[in-house]
């Protein structure tokens, strides 16, 4: 059995480390998110959080539609981590995916198919409650959509 752990009372944000900021910010708003302006951070307070020296970086509040939640969007300009970024495996270890509910899969779907971002595998129904399908985002995270099947 599990228990909730005293003083948590809810999950804020997400953070998400992106190379290209006004890519990713654009690909959220076509999902659907309400995307902030960028704003820039660097002094000793955003080194001693992040254990890292001359941090430079600027960040994207990307808002969930209902409001109750929202992605962190950073960009490092400095110092940066030249790993390449990319769509990783299902089951690959870590954070997977993001889920997002959405009125109509297949528009969604054909809104993003020109820029580049498809379903990874097939759309399936999932016992008559949803269809849904993972979608590669840019530089790695995967969304997966969901349209509800049997909407109130």
């Amino acid at each position: 059995m599990t228990t909730n752990s005293p003083g948590l009372r809810r999950v804020d944000h997400v953070g998400v480390i992106v190379d290209d900021l006004a890519l990713v910010t654009a690909f959220l708003a076509d999902l659907g998110f309400t995307c902030g302006d960028p704003t820039h951070y660097e002094g000793e307070w955003i080194d001693r959080i992040n254990g890292l020296d001359g941090v430079q970086l600027e960040m994207v509040s990307a808002n969930a539609p209902d409001g109750g939640s929202w992605l962190e969007l950073t960009k490092f300009h400095r110092p940066v981590d030249r790993s390449p970024a990319e769509i990783q495996s299902s089951n690959r270890l870590g954070f997977r995916h993001i889920a997002c509910v959405v009125d109509d899969l297949d528009a969604v779907i054909d809104r993003l198919r020109p820029k580049g971002f498809k379903p990874i595998g097939e759309i399936v129904n999932y016992e008559n409650v949803f269809r849904l399908c993972f979608v590669g985002g840019p530089e790695g995270p995967i969304v997966e959509l969901a349209e509800e099947l049997q909407k109130d």
